[in-house]
């Protein structure tokens, strides 16, 4: 008699599509690498950080400030850890929207230790009153601060230790250019490929005490969007499924039908995906469409579409971004067996 399949109704499509969801923070914190030498993917930053932080070291200098852009869960936070790591400094973290004044940035410019890492996410979102008092901070190390009001106001500086900065962001053309010129070290996190996500999984699943097949892991790795954190919490979803069908081994057949049934196609796509290319295609003849009309058509918030849902697609070549709006490609409606609009036929015909 087979057994029941486990619901996936658990899993909803935005905790497949990157965003960080409340249950990953502990998960995740036990799967991150530690050190440069474990990182997998992402070459040319890990080589030329390896440079940046030995150099450092040489000199006993705090390692210039960083920043790190791209989609969510390519592995920001986790490199922000392993400079701290690397450089045997404390990490103090802290998300950009809990800084709501300047004294509360002062507060932590104050607390920090000699050659401490700072790291702020989501840094785009830092308030201009709140940067002009990072601006002195990063580039002198000195904090300016008024002392009383009015006619007896007087501006003092003080002393901060030498620390370094990284700043996180998924929207880095929000970041205001003194901002962005006051880092020394900026680098683009792009998808991983898929071999890289395979050796992800495998590292994960030794972790997490699960056996998987090489089918097993190349099946989750090809449905992850590119990305590691989906590919941790994919892992975690599949080896409940292992765990009730396959005496917990998690083979291709086994990962192939979880996944199946957790409505993540071949591409990685998820119910929200397809929303938003259904609703372009079938409401809008394919575009282009404006982002704020996608938006209230499938009620996914715009910032949601624009930094987690849409880089993907573009990556694949399901969507483009025009001066009009977003158009559907052809693929795009082959993958979903719908018909190319006829508006949309002479334009992606040309």
């Amino acid at each position: 008699m087979s057994q029941a399949m486990p619901t996936a109704t658990e899993e909803t499509p935005r905790a497949i599509a990157g965003e960080v969801m409340p249950e990953d923070s502990q998960a995740e914190a036990g799967l991150r690498p530690r050190r440069l030498s474990e990182y997998v993917g992402q070459p040319k930053i890990t080589s030329n950080l390896k440079i940046f932080l030995s150099a450092a070291q040489a000199r006993r200098e705090a390692l210039d400030h960083v920043l790190f852009f791209g989609p969510p869960g390519l592995g920001k936070t986790t490199l922000a850890n392993i400079i701290a790591q690397e450089m045997n400094a404390p990490l103090k973290s802290v998300g950009a929207p809990a800084i709501e004044r300047g004294g509360d940035l002062a507060a932590v410019l104050t607390n920090l230790q000699e050659g401490e890492v700072l790291f702020i996410d989501e840094i785009h979102r830092l308030r201009p009153q709140i940067e002009e008092v990072l601006y002195p901070a990063m580039e002198d190390y000195q904090l300016d601060l008024m002392i009383g009001q009015g006619t007896a106001a007087r501006s003092i500086k003080l002393d901060l230790p030498k620390f370094t900065l990284v700043g996180a962001t998924t929207r880095a053309g929000l970041i205001t250019a003194p901002l962005r010129g006051r880092f020394g070290i900026i680098f683009h996190l792009d998808f991983y490929a898929q071999r890289d996500l395979e050796v992800i999984v495998h590292r994960s699943a030794e972790i997490l005490g699960v056996e998987i097949e090489a089918g097993g892991a190349r099946e989750i790795a090809r449905r992850a969007r590119g990305t590691p954190r989906i590919a941790n919490r994919l892992l975690r979803r599949v080896r409940d499924y292992a765990e009730v069908l396959s005496n917990g081994r998690i083979t291709n057949a086994v990962a192939g039908r979880a996944l199946d049934e957790m409505e993540v196609d071949r591409f990685g796509l998820d119910e929200v995906d397809r929303k938003l290319l259904s609703a372009i295609i079938e409401k809008f003849d394919g575009g282009p469409v404006g982002i704020g009309t996608i938006s209230a058509s499938i009620s996914e918030e715009r910032e949601s579409i624009e930094e987690i849902i849409e880089p993907y697609l573009i990556q694949i070549g399901f969507l483009n971004r025009t001066p009009r709006g977003r158009v559907v490609t052809r693929a795009a409606c082959e993958h979903l067996g719908l018909p190319v609009p006829q508006a949309q036929q002479s334009l992606l015909a040309s």
